[in-house]
């Protein structure tokens, strides 16, 4: 799942080594003297202790966890041991490795032994494997950096730096390389991982793309079925498929970077129906594998009326022929009809700079309440939706928040790739949509959850009020989980939450879990059902 990033634990008062004796607590704490790190084993965080109240929470501030413990391990036989404690004393465990879950999936009173992932993010080579090991819990960014200066390579991952790989990866991640390269899920070779069976007893276990039977049903499920299922990641490993040129996708030298807006006071409805439309109608035109418009990745951010402008902000890969052209001519298109946006002219960066850049990156990731739903389109929008997003966005939102939506490009690279031979299904989408809420105060939860789900609820009303997948949508990301799936309240198309999820791959993923995960110890809301 998601981490609280917290390298190099200091050892204080609270602190001990599982399996271990507790630590004599330290001297007084003075500016130049450096508290003990952990030397192996693990570290304990219990009530109390001042890095309790930062560990129990991710990014999404509605949720808040208590649990009995927080286990920071340093190694995979760290979570063996602390994952045969907590099941043989009945309590129930959550994995944390950027904390970046969208729902109480981790932050949950239920969740009494919480395993945070962030001292386990070592990057390197494994020879034994011919594949390069990255640690469940490094960060995207740590992820991004190690591979580029260590070997000039990549993986087409997410653009937020602080997301953790540990549940990134399960999801099907994608991001801004992924229309040229494929998800990162494309390129796992290999995971390793803390699983239980059906006596209780945990073992770790790795499966490869090389491996048949539950084994590679086991590493299947690690390609799309999300975390919190069939066990705890301790390690990826990463080896593009075999006649890839590279062991990993080497990223652009350079990127072309830019930022432009519409002024809301530009906008009626004709022109944001038409900028709607010709958003989805470039990437109808543009999104087969190997096309040229899948050097370029944009995000359309249809920012609610109180915000003052519509932005997008694009990416393209600055060393191939046209680069500039086809930026160019993808603003003209998406702009016809429209008005002419405003906006600097495009920024030439090296692409590992490129990483940190606004456009799209959070500012503020960490402290923010919010609420996301998600949608793949298959093609561009139909008239209906696109009066349905300017009817609810061209209504000021909650003062005290923002909501918008957000669409970015997918498809391409991702396309290519059969919906059976990964778990992530959605191989034939062009774009994917984020309907987002983000407010600061507990008093505003209900305005702006309000606001999010009504908005999603009228753009999908045909098909009871969710994306079922048709020739228009085709389901929903468990990347961005919503709890409302669930819920008949909101989810009235008789279609259930996993099949909007998984699809026809769901099967497969059920009898993954009654191999691997039998007495079904981990488990969440959305969680593969037994």
């Amino acid at each position: 799942m998601s981490k609280t990033t917290r390298r190099g634990f200091l050892m204080g008062a609270g602190g001990a080594v599982l399996g271990g004796a507790a630590l004599a607590a330290p001297a007084p704490a003075v500016a130049s003297v450096a508290r003990p790190k952990p030397a192996g084993g693990a570290v304990v965080v219990v009530p109390g202790d001042v890095r309790y109240p930062g560990l129990v929470r991710g990014a999404n501030q509605r949720f808040v966890g208590s649990p009995g413990r927080v286990v920071i391990p340093g190694r995979a036989d760290d979570v063996v041991q602390l994952v045969g404690e907590a099941v043989s004393g009945g309590r129930r465990v959550g994995v944390r490795s950027g904390g970046h879950c969208y729902e109480s999936f981790v932050a949950n009173d239920e969740v009494r032994d919480l395993v945070d992932m962030s001292r386990m993010c070592a990057v390197g080579y494994d020879q034994d494997h011919g594949a390069f090991s990255v640690g469940a819990g490094a960060t995207l960014g740590t992820t991004y950096r190690s591979l580029f200066t260590g070997w000039g390579l990549a993986v087409p991952a997410g653009s937020c730096p602080s997301v953790g790989v540990g549940g990134f990866v399960p999801n099907g991640g994608y991001g801004p390389l992924s229309r040229r390269h494929g998800l990162t899920a494309d390129h796992l070779y290999g995971v390793e991982l803390v699983v239980v069976d059906a006596s209780g007893t945990p073992r770790v276990v790795l499966a490869t793309r090389d491996d048949s039977g539950a084994l590679g049903d086991l590493w299947w499920a690690h390609t799309g079925a999300g975390g919190g299922s069939l066990g705890i990641a301790t390690r990826y490993l990463f080896r593009s498929p075999a006649g890839s040129a590279k062991p990993l996708p080497e990223p652009p030298a350079e990127v072309l970077l830019r930022t432009v807006v519409w002024p809301w006071s530009t906008l009626d409805e004709g022109a944001f129906v038409r900028l709607v439309t010709n958003f989805g109608a470039w990437h109808e035109a543009n999104s087969a594998p190997g096309s040229p418009g899948c050097d370029l990745f944009a995000q359309l951010k249809l920012l609610s009326s109180n915000a003052g402008v519509v932005a997008m902000s694009v990416q393209v890969d600055a060393g191939v022929s046209g680069a500039e052209d086809l930026l160019d001519r993808f603003v003209a298109e998406v702009s016809a009809g429209v008005g002419t946006p405003v906006g600097a002219p495009a920024m030439r960066r090296p692409w590992h700079h490129a990483l940190q850049w606004d456009g799209f990156n959070p500012s503020n990731p960490t402290v923010m309440r919010f609420k996301i739903k998600s949608a793949y389109m298959r093609s561009g929008f139909p008239p209906e939706q696109a009066t349905a997003l300017w009817r609810n966005l061209s209504v000021p939102g909650p003062a005290a928040g923002t909501t918008l939506v957000s669409i970015s490009s997918y498809g391409g690279r991702i396309n290519a790739v059969d919906p059976s031979s990964t778990a992530t299904v959605a191989r034939d989408s062009i774009m994917k949509l984020q309907y987002i809420g983000l407010w600061e105060r507990g008093a505003d939860d209900a305005a702006l959850l309000d606001r999010v789900r009504t908005t999603y609820a009228d753009v999908y009303s045909a098909t009871g009020g969710v994306p079922v997948s048709d020739d228009v949508t085709d389901g929903c990301y468990i990347g961005y989980a919503d709890a409302d799936l669930n819920d008949p309240t909101w989810n009235t198309s008789g279609v259930p939450w996993h099949s909007l999820y998984f699809g026809s791959n769901y099967g497969r993923l059920q009898r993954a879990k009654r191999a691997w995960d039998p007495r079904d110890v981990f488990r969440h809301a959305q969680s593969i059902r037994l």
